[in-house]
């Protein structure tokens, strides 16, 4: 189901570069994994490694080394070891005992990302106007669990393979855009949502084109009375999903009010003229 417009391609992820792995010490063994797509591609980027000493089922793992290096190399005493590795929101771990000599192996992630931009029109949102929140659907629900909330446009999300219910947020009032997107393993899902709003500046003035009253409280509510914003200035701005409102301005004891209507595109201002 998509609610609102997104425009998705996807990209290949791209091959890591192996580098030689140190020299391995008398009484030290070395532990090299890789990660990689079940392709075997390897992954190149984004990657956490943890590694913890594993002293049995009933004591708590102690993590003795990190890295964030695409080919890390862990130079441990004899033992054994879990090594996990994250991927963003997604991630594997494997369980190793090493004797003496090197051990190298793969994990394996089902994983890729989306990467998000919005739109109004032809027109790109600047990303410092735009927030994502990237949800797993459960059942009927597209909002079924919270992966991430106020996520970037341009910020390379790295998820579990699989369908993620996206909801873009223009502003910080109600233009909002909704879609439904794949995460495919080994690539980047970029996608564009596109928002029907624009931006209005909000004034109360004693004539037409006059000054602006400073500290005015404005209200913008919905013609059936449901309050979407609240602002106190000169003249707040606010972004809109497009549609009809009504905007109730206070100043000095007085309520004034007007009724607008928000078009797709078309950024304006909206005075109210201060009757007496």
């Amino acid at each position: 189901m998509l609610a609102g417009t997104a425009e998705a391609q996807t990209t290949p992820a791209v091959p890591s570069l192996s580098q030689k792995p140190p020299p391995v010490t008398l009484g030290q063994v070395l532990l090299a994994p890789t990660a990689v797509f079940p392709d075997n591609q390897p992954i190149r980027s984004g990657l956490v490694w943890r590694v913890y000493e594993d002293k049995g089922d009933t004591t708590q793992p102690t993590i003795i080394a990190r890295s964030t290096s695409p080919t890390p190399s862990f130079t441990l005493t004899p033992g054994n070891y879990i090594v996990h590795v994250a991927y963003g929101f997604a991630g594997a771990s494997k369980r190793f005992t090493i004797q003496s000599g090197s051990v190298s192996d793969r994990l394996v992630i089902s994983a890729g990302a989306l990467k998000l931009k919005g739109a109004v029109g032809d027109a790109t949102i600047p990303a410092g106007k735009l927030t994502f929140s990237v949800y797993v659907p459960i059942g009927s629900n597209s909002e079924g669990r919270l992966v991430i909330a106020n996520a970037r446009a341009d910020e390379v999300i790295r998820l579990p393979e699989g369908t993620y219910h996206v909801v873009s947020t223009y502003g910080d009032a109600n233009a909002i855009m909704r879609s439904d997107l794949k995460v495919e393993t080994g690539k980047v899902t970029e996608a564009t949502l596109n928002h029907r709003a624009a931006t209005v500046t909000l004034k109360l003035v004693g004539a037409e084109g006059g000054e602006a009253f400073a500290g005015t409280a404005f209200s913008v509510l919905t013609p059936g009375g449901d309050v979407i914003r609240e602002a106190i200035g000169a003249f707040p701005s606010v972004t809109l999903a497009e549609g009809d409102y009504v905007l109730i301005a206070r100043h000095d004891g007085k309520v004034h009010t007007r009724d607008f209507k928000v078009e797709s595109g078309l950024d304006r201002d909206v005075e109210i003229v201060a009757k007496p």
